[in-house]
């Protein structure tokens, strides 16, 4: 359960806030985590009002290309994805790959 551990990580960093009413998270579209495996995970763990925003990804390929990847497959702990340019999967990620705690709404 790769989710649940991520999940609990963000409660406890919500949680050094205070009384946590709601919690707003980002998740990159080439996180280890599907966006609503972890919104339907958090939301099975706490009371509070959770939102969880998908973040498209950026890549630099090889090839010149610089922008959104081809995603081919996404599923838990695993996403393949190619350059949409020449097809390399040897693209570098310039930012889509992070889970981040953007809010948190306390009492």
């Amino acid at each position: 359960m790769h989710e649940t551990l991520i999940a609990n990580d963000i409660i406890n960093e919500a949680k050094k806030y205070g009384k946590v009413m709601s919690i707003k998270v980002d998740v990159g579209e080439l996180a280890h985590i599907p966006a609503h495996e972890l919104d339907e995970c958090l939301k099975s763990l706490v009371e509070w009002k959770v939102i969880v925003n998908e973040i498209q990804s950026s890549v630099k390929c090889t090839c010149g290309f610089k922008g959104r990847p081809r995603i081919m497959q996404k599923s838990h702990d695993s996403t393949v994805f190619a350059c949409p340019k020449c097809g390399s999967n040897m693209s570098e990620i310039v930012s889509g790959k992070d889970i981040i705690l953007k809010e948190v709404e306390v009492e």
